[in-house]
């Protein structure tokens, strides 16, 4: 499958983060600013078109009904006429609207999915993946909410001022008293507004962390289940969404007391009109000569109604605008945070795919830069690394460690003495504290991050599948790639026989992370995944240790004719998987304790020795294959056992 390129967000944020919220918001409302400007422009020609209603039914009622003087059936089909017009304009300006806050959201959420895929190793240890969902999810819609939505109340607010002075020119006194309650509305909405904000960050915040609980739980539900813990997990959430109806009760309560009164005060400013209307319809002569018609109290009536969902929405939009401020600082807080890893300035390397990598049609580079790549070796050295994660803890300390082009070598070592953190710097997962991780004589660190990542493969020892079909899975890396290419792939990787069975076969979807296949399944497709990108570097993290024993030498002798050439580091915790390298490395404190084979090491490092048997790895069965040559001749028919310990090295001379 070849995903169609997508369009690319038309705007960023403003990286100044001492501006306002709004204005670092500013290009992208910018960017679609035809939309928005046409959406606004049909609104407010609806507004005119809407405030001339009351002003025709006025006349209608003091020239038709109470005059006589002009046929009623003319100014009806106005009426009519006019509110159909007004309808067509408010939808077309609806749908306008619609579009541009979707283009909006589009923007801001793949301004803020790119920006994580950018963030290191380091930043998902440190911040949890509900908290990222939530932030990607409602507080982007809460922004997009107010962004498009919140300058098209602002134009429904101007039907106040166009009534106003429709009003002035029909009567000023009551346009007046009509308008008396207004500046008082004003002032509530700006004490309210600074009552909500805080309660508003509370809400987002306490949102996340029930999308935490959710997001955890869900993942890890045969933990849960295999722990007889639901209950416990029900009242996690309960303590979480208790949080969440706090904080909404909260913002309810302020709303509460300040809502009714923005939206009653415009009644009494009708009540007004009722009473001075009356009275001057009673006596013209007692407000300066001023007069009212019938007409004239109906047409104030309808507009003061008009005045009331203006301010009504006066008050939604100091609430959208408060919840939309609480989330942009915690969006902006995500993309505020620099990517650790970024490529280089100045590259040593130009930024292309390894020659090994096959790539889609539409992915085309011009022939100066194709000969400017050198040919990868996959000559990989590690000179004085030390190394610690962000909790602190200390993986490699003083590390030097030289694997030659070609080369397999298995790495061994006690659980948390640094092996996989050996891979994790290799391909510049994370940066080193110190020292430097050389490939083909160049710091990781001046290669493209790309470029690096296309010569080194890792399979790692919690494989991952994606909810697509497993043809889709195995080419994740090479999306281009044919069904022949995949087939051959898994063929290497022993997964091509449970495909075939399958009801769809590499046409089957897997389930979310792949939990619809067993563990060995999923590191078979892990392991055709990385043969089939190819790469000049490949690092197994162990990744056998979920198949059984037959599967496991069917993988391994494939791997002897694709590792020929090619660099192989393997974290090893199998006597098998160890038979396949040229030399063991025993990794210990993060530094390397003994290097050699693995006949050498038995015999001399009694750590190596140690180490396997934690790792139930029995070095005493070796042992007889050397002593008692009568039990080794079984190793001809079972060759996983202890004959490949010798014959990789043969293989490679």
């Amino acid at each position: 499958m070849i995903s169609t390129p997508r369009r690319a967000p038309k705007a960023g944020i403003h990286q100044d983060p001492s501006k306002s919220w709004l204005r670092r918001a500013w290009p992208i409302v910018r960017a679609h600013r035809a939309l928005l400007i046409t959406s606004l422009t049909l609104s407010f020609i609806g507004l005119i078109v809407q405030v001339q209603i009351p002003d025709l039914i006025r006349v209608a009622i003091d020239r038709a009904l109470v005059d006589q003087t002009e046929d009623l059936m003319r100014y009806v089909w106005l009426i009519a006429l006019f509110a159909l017009v007004q309808g067509v304009i408010n939808f077309l300006a609806r749908l306008y609207l619609l579009r541009t806050a979707y283009e909006m959201e589009y923007d801001l959420r793949n301004i803020v999915f790119a920006h994580l895929m950018r963030m290191s190793y380091g930043f998902y240890d440190r911040v949890q993946s509900g908290e990222l969902i939530s932030r990607a999810t409602s507080d982007i819609r809460a922004v997009q909410m107010y962004l498009a939505f919140g300058p098209s109340i602002l134009v429904q607010c101007t039907i106040a001022a166009i009534a106003f002075a429709l009003m002035l020119s029909i009567n000023a006194p009551l346009a007046v008293v009509a308008m008396l309650t207004m500046p008082v509305i004003a002032v509530l909405g700006v004490r309210m507004r600074k009552a909500i904000f805080p309660v508003s960050w509370l809400i987002q915040s306490r949102l996340a962390g029930v999308a935490t609980v959710v997001d955890e739980n869900i993942q890890g539900v045969r933990i849960v289940k295999a722990f007889a813990a639901e209950q416990q997990q029900v009242n996690t959430l309960a303590r979480a969404a208790d949080e969440v109806r706090w904080a909404y009760t909260t913002d309810a309560r302020i709303r509460s007391r300040w809502m009714p009164v923005m939206d009653n005060l415009p009644r009494l400013g009708l009540a007004l009109v009722l009473l001075l209307g009356g009275l001057m319809v009673l006596d013209e002569s007692m407000f300066f000569d001023s007069s009212a018609t019938v007409g004239t109290i109906v047409a104030f009536n309808s507009y003061v109604l008009m005045l009331q969902p203006p301010f009504r929405m006066l008050g939604m939009i100091i609430m959208m605008g408060q919840r939309a401020a609480a989330s942009a600082q915690r969006i902006y807080d995500i993309l505020d945070t620099p990517a650790e890893i970024i490529d280089p300035a100045k590259p040593a390397v130009e930024k292309l795919h390894s020659p090994a990598q096959t790539h889609s049609p539409s992915e085309t580079h011009s022939p100066s830069k194709t000969h400017s790549v050198p040919e990868p070796n996959g000559d990989l050295r590690f000179n004085g690394v030390r190394f610690a994660y962000p909790d602190g803890t200390l993986a490699l300390n003083g590390l030097d460690l030289h694997i030659r082009s070609g080369e397999t070598v298995a790495l061994v070592g006690a659980t948390g003495s640094g092996k996989s953190t050996i891979a994790r710097l290799a391909a510049r997962f994370y940066d080193t504290g110190s020292g430097q991780v050389l490939l083909d004589s160049t710091d990781v660190r001046d290669y493209p991050l790309e470029t690096l990542r296309d010569r080194i493969g890792i399979v790692p020892d919690e494989p991952f599948l994606f909810s697509v079909s497993l043809h889709d899975n195995i080419a994740f890396g090479r999306p281009a790639a044919t069904r022949d290419q995949v087939i051959t792939a898994a063929i290497a990787a022993g997964a091509h026989d449970f495909i075939q069975v399958l009801p769809q076969g590499y046409d089957t979807v897997v389930g979310e992370r792949g939990y619809t296949l067993s563990g060995g399944q999923r590191q078979r497709v892990a392991i055709a995944r990385a043969l089939l990108v190819n790469p000049p570097v490949l690092i197994l993290d162990d990744a056998t240790s979920a198949v059984d024993v037959r599967v496991e030498h069917e993988i391994h002798e494939a791997l002897r004719g694709l590792m020929k050439g090619r660099t192989t580091i393997m974290v090893a915790h199998r006597l098998a998987t160890i038979g396949l390298a040229d030399r063991v490395v025993l990794i210990d404190a993060g530094r390397v304790a003994a290097d050699g084979t693995h006949a050498d090491l038995l015999k001399t490092e009694p750590r190596y020795a140690r180490v396997l048997a934690a790792t139930e790895l029995e070095p005493a069965e070796t042992e007889p294959a050397e002593t008692e040559p009568a039990e080794t001749e079984p190793a001809e028919t079972e060759p996983a056992e202890t004959e490949p310990i010798e014959t990789a090295a043969e293989a490679r001379a």
